[in-house]
């Protein structure tokens, strides 16, 4: 088996893919795993008043390949689906969806906690999710 062969987990379990976007990128059944030591990006956050941590693990071309957060109120039921989120954003990237696509997917939703920022690129956001959609755009997507 070659190096870029053993960098592919093969799924049992066909796909369903949904036709309701055409737009959308069309995943793989096949899962791109990230190199066991890779690059990542950590970026601390604070939106209304709720601190957190966003890391970005990088596959070797500098696309995104995971995401994971750590909210300072470690335990609450917030952090728990945050989690939940993140691996299966991961799980998404890995099966080829891109960067544009899930930032389009995010951007905007709306949920607490929602306000102001410590980031004056986003200075205001909409949800969690919203903010993590938001700063995958500003430093992950190419500008057309």
């Amino acid at each position: 088996m070659s190096h870029a062969e053993s960098l592919v987990e093969e799924v049992i379990e066909p796909m369903d893919i949904s036709v309701e976007d055409q737009s959308m990128t069309l995943l793989s059944s096949r899962r791109e795993i990230l190199p066991e030591t890779r690059r990542s990006q950590t970026h601390k956050f604070c939106i209304a008043g709720h601190e957190g941590y966003l890391t970005v693990g990088l596959f070797h071309d500098g696309r995104p390949g995971e995401i994971f957060i750590k909210m300072s109120k470690e335990g609450s039921t917030l952090s728990g689906l945050i989690q939940g989120f993140c691996r299966a954003f991961s799980l998404a990237l890995q099966h080829g969806l891109s960067t544009h696509d899930a930032v389009d997917r995010f951007r905007g939703m709306r949920f607490e906690p929602m306000g102001l920022t410590g980031n004056p690129e986003i200075p205001e956001t909409s949800s969690i999710l919203d903010y993590v959609a938001r700063y995958l755009q500003l430093h992950f997507v190419e500008r057309s």
